[in-house]
């Protein structure tokens, strides 16, 4: 039967990936309510991964772990069979720091190695690690020291957590680190661990980090990586949260995939193509960024493989259309069309999405 796919990454400070789709999915029913939606959200390794698999039938397994600072919190992974989703952002992402306070400099990313311990023992030998909105600059080195990774200084005292005390590191003894699972690094950036271009400069001052803070970490990086493995600190991923990329590629072994790609297949999205008149995709800001490996380009490709072509729906697009008929996107939708003060726009996303789609309704089906 001819359908619709809604497959929208979240619209981040207003809906998540789930409630995108179903808004989109209500307002096309207001037009054409004989036209089934097939609801598929999506994600790119980052914050919504495992929200995005559970909704593709993986099971929840909940957690115990240390937050960015190291106060415990509840952590959900995603399993099914003996393949687990692990979301970085989870136990060590911007949004589980206690009250929000940024610690750029001692934010760490110890939780992520408690969740990937706690995806071995739920029965995972294969782990699918999303990466993205990290809140530590860490290099990964709390996500090993939780897998048995021992840190010392010059008077062979374990190091304090953080990206700052790495700055006076002296040894690291790595032989307890034995997960037992093959990792996948789902990422949707290739940013470099160290220099101009590396976790520290690029996505530093997003956790609070000062000119001069951003400096003394990536030279803290830069004595991490030489006890580890320099030659991989200029690998593709290895800046992504924050170094987790690093760790998990030069330690764990991990092998690295485009997010949404990687979820995309994870979620069985080709599946879902078959009969398909239209996909509508899409997240809050379609912009430059979004050509570059994000959710809603992965699903553009994977539909124009399939012969389907697809509608972008944003809070705000900041593409032409000359931009976006390159991108494979045959038209944008945007809130702002709608409600063009962003504040009040965020706060009524989910009717204006229905509106939205209303309109796509109407215009191409």
């Amino acid at each position: 039967m001819t359908h619709v796919v809604a497959a929208p990454d979240k619209f981040k400070g207003s809906l998540t990936a789930a409630e995108a789709a179903a808004a989109l999915a209500r307002g096309i029913a207001e037009v054409r309510p004989d036209l089934p939606v097939h609801q598929v959200p999506v994600a790119d390794g980052g914050d919504g991964t495992v929200t995005a698999a559970l909704a593709a039938g993986f099971q929840p397994v909940t957690s115990t772990a240390r937050g960015p600072t190291g106060v415990p919190l509840a952590a959900t992974i995603a399993i099914r069979g003996d393949v687990a989703v692990v979301e970085a952002a989870a136990a060590g992402g911007l949004a589980r720091l206690p009250g929000g306070r940024l610690a750029p400099l001692t934010a760490s990313s110890y939780g992520v190695g408690e969740l990937l311990r706690t995806a071995v023992a739920a029965g995972a030998r294969t782990i699918v690690l999303g990466v993205g909105g990290s809140a530590s600059t860490d290099g990964g080195a709390g996500m090993l020291r939780a897998l048995g990774a021992r840190l010392l200084d010059r008077h062979g005292a374990e190091l304090e957590p953080g990206g700052a005390t790495l700055a006076e590191l002296v040894s690291v003894d790595l032989t307890a680190v034995n997960l037992g699972a093959q990792v996948i690094l789902a990422s949707d950036v290739d940013n470099p661990l160290l220099g101009p271009t590396g976790a520290a400069a690029v996505f530093g001052p997003q956790k609070g980090a000062d000119p001069a803070q951003v400096r003394l970490l990536d030279d803290a990086l830069r004595i991490w990586s030489s006890h580890v493995d320099a030659e991989l600190a200029s690998a593709p991923s290895a800046g992504a949260a924050g170094g987790i990329g690093f760790a998990a590629l030069a330690v764990l072994g991990a092998s690295l995939r485009s997010g949404i790609d990687l979820l995309l297949d994870l979620i069985g999205f080709d599946k879902h193509l078959p009969g398909a008149e239209l996909v509508i995709t899409g997240e809050g800001s379609l912009d430059e960024q979004s050509l570059h490996g994000k959710a809603p380009i992965g699903v553009v490709h994977a539909a124009a493989r399939a012969g389907v072509r697809t509608i972008a729906v944003a809070g705000r697009c900041q593409l032409d259309q000359a931009t976006l008929t390159a991108a494979g996107i045959t038209a944008a939708y945007a809130l702002t069309d709608l409600e063009p003060d962003p504040v009040r726009s965020m706060a009524d996303a989910d009717r204006l999405l229905a509106q939205l789609a209303g309109r796509i309704a109407r215009e191409w089906l």
